[in-house]
């Protein structure tokens, strides 16, 4: 952050939901914090056994879906646009584009808290089309990563 950046701001679930049109069961993301204005935040997601994906992925030994955590990224990326590009409440929505250099490394289960690092490698306020690297972590260790492109679509 530099001397000019502003504070970092903190997106609870109620501001979440002014940006993001996702709703349960497919919002997985509870609190996006260190936002940085459309340069970087950091998701927060609780995983927990009662999720609508644990019933069938896998019953007996329930594991995230990595696309779920792909996904998570994808809404980290779209609340710090939200909150740094002052979207909210503007009905916007971000499509992903591609996805790339994706891997997962280790395996999401309840009760892990999965933290979403988020960095914008392209794109700045006011634009349509953005690229960022994000990174699923768990107890210091990479669970996903991948870079992932995304439209802004403002209605």
């Amino acid at each position: 952050m530099t001397a000019e950046s502003a504070e970092l701001k903190t997106a609870d679930i109620s501001l979440i939901q002014r940006i993001l049109p996702h709703r349960y069961p497919f919002l997985l993301v509870d609190k996006v914090v260190d936002i940085d204005g459309t340069n970087s935040a950091r998701g927060i997601k609780n995983v927990t056994f009662n999720e609508p994906h644990f019933q069938g992925h896998f019953p007996g030994t329930p594991i995230m879906p990595g696309v779920t955590l792909v996904e998570a990224m994808g809404q980290t990326a779209g609340v710090m646009i939200g909150v740094g590009g002052n979207l909210v409440d503007r009905e916007a929505l971000i499509y992903f584009m591609s996805i790339d250099k994706c891997k997962f490394r280790r395996k999401v289960v309840p009760g892990d808290v999965v933290e979403l690092e988020i960095k914008t490698l392209r794109g700045k306020p006011g634009g349509k089309m953005w690229r960022f690297h994000g990174r699923a972590m768990v107890d210091g260790e990479v669970a996903a990563e991948a870079e992932i492109a995304a439209m802004l679509d403002l209605k």
